[in-house]
């Protein structure tokens, strides 16, 4: 594989599982030094161990995006291991999934708050690097329920809020030659979409299979399929790219 990231430092929020451990994965093989960042501090060990016994470099911290100490904590550890921060990729979410009349405060400002707040905090911290040496790329997992759906107010609103942050931001940062893109993904297999075929009880199965019937391509999203977009918005082919969100749904219309 072409080594596009050689010398650069990626910092991936949520790096412990699915599309974070994916994107993780592809930088490493790509040549990056990696900082995988989660909430489940075990769970970002064991990504970075698996990273370094395959040659590559990585540093695992448990980190709670919500949190400024926290976040702050993230960015002087990976600076103390590595010198510098080329990529941030602010993935780490949660859902808490419930109708308009239901939906509890705490699950409404969770989910805000891990999303945007997050991202934002995160953006703040690692951009006060990327300004100084004038270079640097920014990713923020939006997804195609930022158009809006049932069941998903706070998801919903979080992930569209991602997407004003990422045109708020490559027009800040872009006289200092970073680029600031979104990706939205649609329906990934993921623990994530486990999770909401266990609310619903119907089998992983089934629920899956009527999940790819509405795709055009025919099949579910991989996280390595999301992990390469990612990957290419980082990229030096992607370098007059900035202010976009590439929707990746395998087709499926908004």
């Amino acid at each position: 594989m072409v080594k596009r990231f050689q010398d650069q430092v990626a910092l991936v929020t949520g790096g412990g599982q699915g599309i974070g451990e994916a994107t993780v994965r592809r930088f490493a093989e790509e040549g990056a030094k990696v900082v995988v960042a989660d909430l489940n501090g075990e769970a970002a060990a064991a990504v970075a161990q698996k990273v370094s016994a395959d040659a590559g470099e990585a540093l695992g911290v448990t980190c709670d995006v919500q949190v400024e100490a926290s976040v702050e904590a993230l960015v002087e550890a990976a600076l103390g291991r590595f010198g510098q921060i080329d990529i941030l990729v602010s993935n780490a979410g949660v859902t808490r999934d419930n109708l308009l009349h239901k939906m509890t405060l705490a699950e409404w400002d969770q989910v805000i708050q891990v999303h945007t707040r997050g991202a934002f905090l995160c953006a703040r911290a690692v951009a006060r690097n990327m300004v100084s040496r004038k270079r640097g790329k920014m990713v923020f997992l939006s997804s195609t329920s930022a158009l809006g759906n049932r069941g998903q107010a706070n998801y919903s609103t979080a992930k569209a809020g991602l997407q004003g942050l990422t045109r708020t931001l490559a027009l800040e940062l872009g006289p200092f030659q970073i680029n600031v893109n979104s990706v939205a993904p649609g329906f990934v297999e993921t623990a994530m979409t486990r999770a909401v075929a266990e609310r619903l009880h119907v089998s992983l199965e089934d629920f899956w299979r009527e999940a790819a019937s509405h795709i055009p391509l025919g099949r579910l999203g991989q996280p390595a399929d999301i992990a390469a977009v990612i990957a290419f918005l980082c990229s030096e082919d992607a370098a007059y790219v900035s202010g976009q969100v590439l929707y990746v749904n395998g087709g499926r219309p908004s």
